[in-house]
């Protein structure tokens, strides 16, 4: 079993595929997915996706992108919308200086009250890093230092100081179709420096296809092929490297095996 820990499955681009969406990834051997969220305001429409298949969770944030958009949204919100059974992480949340999308202060106090909540409510905070490196490296040791929390560098495309600053911090360290690109070298070999206890694939659909389909829409199915691809760079079979993210995932999303097991 594979998980998807990270897609989008209420973007436009899924609309009209939804359900063979979900059944490819099923027949794909991926067990579960978690939708997220970007705005706190359309948290109904991700909250219905998840509410709508079983195998299919989410989480509730506010993108970078859409920091100025929502910055009333307090942790007690938050934390109170994570308190239904099929919430399971806080965010995304995160700094993104590669597009003028959300003021950088703005980012970074929404960030910071992303956190308060992931501490409060202990589910795992996913976190958007782009072209940020240094800042994030320093809120997240800034507020370690308040109260451990966990979190997870979703899509991780970042330098490797900021890879091991985050592994230090207790955080994990996810990758998407990214690692299988021709060009991504030295992303593999970040890769290949993460302690296997703190892995996990995702999609991030419908963008960033693996090499295989790049050019097309991304779907959670696919994440099995940054999964091969991930397995190679460690050095282990492809099973191993499913049963290993997917341990990781409950571990990290413990809400998620609460659930399963409450609906068995």
């Amino acid at each position: 079993m594979l998980v998807d820990s990270h897609c989008h499955l209420d973007f436009p681009d899924f609309a009209d595929d939804l359900d063979g969406v979900v059944a490819r990834a099923k027949a794909a051997g991926v067990g579960a997915m978690v939708t997220i969220s970007t705005r706190v305001r359309r948290f109904d429409q991700i909250l219905a996706i998840a509410e709508r298949f079983p195998e299919v969770f989410c989480s509730v944030g506010t993108h970078p992108h859409q920091a100025d958009e929502e910055l009333d949204i307090t942790a007690d919100e938050l934390a109170r919308l994570s308190a239904h059974p099929k919430v399971v992480a806080i965010g995304e949340v995160g700094l993104d200086y590669f597009y003028d999308h959300g003021t950088p202060a703005a980012q970074a106090r929404g960030l910071r009250t992303h956190i308060a909540a992931a501490r409060r409510t202990g589910l795992p905070l996913v976190i958007h890093s782009r072209d940020a490196d240094a800042d994030m490296a320093a809120i997240l040791a800034e507020e370690t230092a308040i109260g451990a929390f966990p979190f997870l560098l979703h899509c991780f495309s970042s330098g490797p100081e900021l890879m091991r600053k985050a592994v230090e911090l207790g955080g994990y360290i996810s990758f998407s179709g990214i690692l299988t690109f021709k060009r991504s070298e030295e992303l593999r070999d970040i890769a290949r420096d993460v302690p296997l206890d703190r892995l996990l694939v995702e999609t991030d659909a419908p963008y960033l296809a693996p090499q295989k389909w790049r050019g097309k829409r991304n779907e959670p199915a696919y994440v099995t092929n940054t999964a091969a691809v991930l397995a190679e760079v460690k050095g282990v079979a492809e099973a191993e490297i499913a049963r290993i993210t997917t341990d990781n995932f409950m571990r990290l999303f413990n809400k998620v095996p609460q659930f399963l097991k409450a609906a068995a």
